[in-house]
């Protein structure tokens, strides 16, 4: 049976990863994708099965994270200019 502490931490870790969704693609359906996943894994008794859930949402959390970051890395440096160069004497 699943502790008050994993408990919590499955709620924590699905309100992380549903504010994480408001930024992602509307056409990929994030948050209904995020719902099924933890709807599916509801009813997990063994604290194995439990705990490896949780490490796939943890996973799934730093992978978007990741995704973002490289998303704003790769507007940055659409900013500026492929010949720019940090010495002005060139």
């Amino acid at each position: 049976m699943a502790s008050k502490a994993t408990r919590l931490r499955s709620l924590a870790l699905y309100k992380e990863l549903h504010r994480l969704g408001r930024d992602y693609e509307p056409s990929y359906d994030f948050h209904g994708k995020l719902r099924r996943l933890f709807e599916k894994h509801r009813n997990l008794t063994d604290d194995e099965e439990i705990e490896k859930a949780l490490r796939f949402g943890e996973y799934i959390r730093n992978e978007t994270l990741a995704l973002y970051s490289l998303r704003k890395y790769r507007h940055l440096k659409r900013m500026y200019p492929s010949n720019y160069t940090s010495d002005p004497s060139s």
